[in-house]
């Protein structure tokens, strides 16, 4: 369902993950996990601590892209311990023809961002009629 077209970009990711910090020039990668669960394609993305107005989703073509903002929490307060990455996180997903991605619904809930991508109708497997013409047959004898 997911296309891999791109090897390069998926090093520069790994290497992104261990960044702690992104910006809008450079995000930082976000985790996700995908699978395929009945009628739709899943995919769930980790964003603890971001509030659900500081994302973004869009699809242009089959590319669907997520980004994502955590900003530091308690304006004039003096840190002591900043452990938890903030900045900008960003996916892109390129998607295939056999999911329809007029229909794709969001849902946010406890830091987990989760997408449901329904599988294209033309895609679904189905049966074929085959039909008997009955008059047509010819008698092969041996």
């Amino acid at each position: 369902m997911l296309m891999r077209t791109d090897p390069f970009r998926d090093l520069d990711r790994l290497l992104q993950l261990g960044s702690t910090a992104g910006t809008w020039s450079k995000p930082a990668a976000m985790p996700m996990d995908a699978y395929r669960a009945g009628e739709d394609f899943v995919v769930m993305f980790d964003l603890p601590g971001v509030d659900p107005d500081g994302i973004e989703l869009g699809i242009e073509r089959n590319v669907l892209t997520v980004k994502a903002e955590r900003r530091p929490v308690g304006g004039n307060a003096e840190m002591q311990v900043a452990e938890r990455p903030l900045g900008v996180f960003s996916r892109q997903l390129f998607l295939s023809d056999s999911l329809d991605t007029e229909r794709i619904g969001a849902h946010y809930e406890a830091g987990v961002l989760t997408l449901r991508i329904p599988i294209a109708e033309q895609a679904k497997p189905r049966k074929i009629a085959i039909s008997d013409r009955g008059t047509d047959r010819k008698e092969i004898k041996a």
